[in-house]
């Protein structure tokens, strides 16, 4: 049987050894929800960077260029972080270079593992459909914040082990203790998470119906996968 194991921050990526796993990258609050509905939404492809500069450099080459600090949205940029954003109608058929306070860092720390995707509730059923098939052992990088462990995003590495009991061995305790973490959060996690560092620090943002759509499992059925340095939704996965 394949293992499952959780890197709860981008951090302790040099602890982990990705040549033969397939690496789910999350960053629930709110970077992977916002790839998630971008591409379920008719965006063609996102293009993640980890510096600010990189990405307004797709710019001239015709991208939407979407970038956050901090929650915020960079000025400068076409686009922000909320996943409302990506549901225009001129958006379709476009591309976007992206970039984020944590969420494209974890992408960029995971290069190197033969699948990255990536992972938000609003496609989980899709990402644990397609971990049942991999053949490679199963390694989920939670964003977390500026290095630092988070609540919503290891919840989710909790629901991906708890729905692959059957498939595949947690390798060590991250993988069990997120379990545990979903399984009490799991009947509300907007009232579980409401004393979370990030959901205090989006509510000061006056974005709370972003956090209640973000933990919304299974609003769409696609799943971003990297391929050539861009995330797409290739038909054949």
């Amino acid at each position: 049987m394949k293992t499952i194991d959780v890197c709860v921050s981008p951090d302790l990526m040099h602890l982990y050894d990705v040549k033969n796993t397939a690496v789910v990258v999350v960053d629930i609050l709110r970077a992977t929800s916002c790839m998630t509905t971008a591409l379920a939404c008719g965006i063609a492809s996102i293009r993640p960077f980890a510096k600010l500069e990189d990405a307004l450099a797709m710019k001239k080459k015709g991208y939407f260029t979407a970038g956050e600090r901090n929650g915020e949205k960079v000025s400068g940029f076409d686009l922000g972080n909320s996943p409302f954003e990506y549901m225009r109608d001129d958006l379709k058929g476009k591309k976007i270079a992206f970039t984020t306070t944590n969420g494209t860092q974890a992408i960029a720390k995971s290069i190197g593992a033969p699948e990255i995707i990536i992972g938000s509730f609003l496609n989980l059923d899709a990402v644990v459909d397609h971990l049942r098939k991999t053949p490679h052992n199963i390694l989920i990088v939670c964003a977390g914040w500026k290095g630092k462990m988070n609540l919503e995003d290891t919840i989710f590495a909790g629901a991906v082990v708890e729905l692959l009991v059957n498939v595949a061995n947690p390798i060590c305790d991250a993988p069990l203790a997120a379990q545990h973490l979903y399984n009490q959060a799991k009947a509300d996690m907007v009232g579980f998470l409401k004393n979370s560092s990030h959901v205090k620090r989006l509510n000061r943002l006056d974005i709370h119906k972003d956090i209640e759509f973000c933990l919304t499992p299974n609003q769409y059925c696609v799943l971003p996968v990297l391929r050539d340095d861009e995330l797409v939704t290739p038909s054949n996965i």
